[in-house]
C-alpha cells in the first residue's frame, strides 16, 4: 500500500499562488463589469490604496467610494486587462503582486476617449482568516517616452 501523500510547503505556496492569481482575475473582471462592490471586495478594511495619479485613499469604504465615483465617470466605458502578473512571498502571511495592466475606453473630464494605458498595479496583501486580502495598493502608469 502507497504511503499517504502529505502536503508540502510547495504545495500550499503553488495553492496561495493560484488563489491570488484568481484575486487579480476577480477584481479585473468587476471592473469591467463596473462592479464597485465586488472591485472592492479584495480589499482589507484598512487597506490604502494609491492611484497612478497619486491620490491616496485609505479604507474599504472611502476606496468603495472612490471607485463609485470613477466608475460612473471617466471609466464608465473603461476596460481593464491583467497582463503579467508576479507574485513573490515575502512570509507565509505576505505576498507582493505586481500585475502589468492595459486600460481602454477611459475618458477625459470632457468624456472625450482617452488613448491606451499602461501600467503597474502593486498589491502588498495579507492571508486574513483563510483569504488573501489587500493591505496596500499602488498604481503606477507607464506613458511612452517622446524624444
Amino acid at each position: 500500500m502507497p504511503a499517504p501523500y502529505l502536503a508540502t510547503q510547495e504545495d500550499t505556496i503553488d495553492l496561495d499562488e493560484a488563489q491570488i492569481r484568481q484575486m487579480v482575475f476577480d477584481a479585473t473582471e468587476a471592473w469591467n463589469r463596473h462592479d464597485v462592490r465586488a472591485f472592492t471586495r479584495v480589499y482589507a478594511d484598512d487597506a490604502e490604496l494609491t492611484t497612478a495619479t497619486g491620490t491616496t485613499v485609505r479604507g474599504r469604504r472611502a476606496i468603495h467610494e472612490h471607485h463609485m465615483g470613477i466608475f460612473a465617470t471617466i471609466f464608465k466605458q473603461s476596460r481593464l486587462t491583467a497582463g503579467e502578473i508576479k507574485v513573490r512571498f515575502l512570509s507565509r502571511e505576505i505576498a507582493l503582486v505586481d500585475t502589468r495592466w492595459q486600460m481602454t475606453g477611459g475618458l477625459d473630464w470632457d468624456e472625450k476617449e482617452i488613448p491606451t494605458r499602461q501600467g503597474l498595479m502593486t498589491w502588498i496583501i495579507k492571508r486574513q482568516r483563510e483569504c488573501w486580502m489587500v493591505k496596500v495598493m499602488y498604481n503606477q502608469e507607464f506613458t511612452p517616452l517622446r524624444y
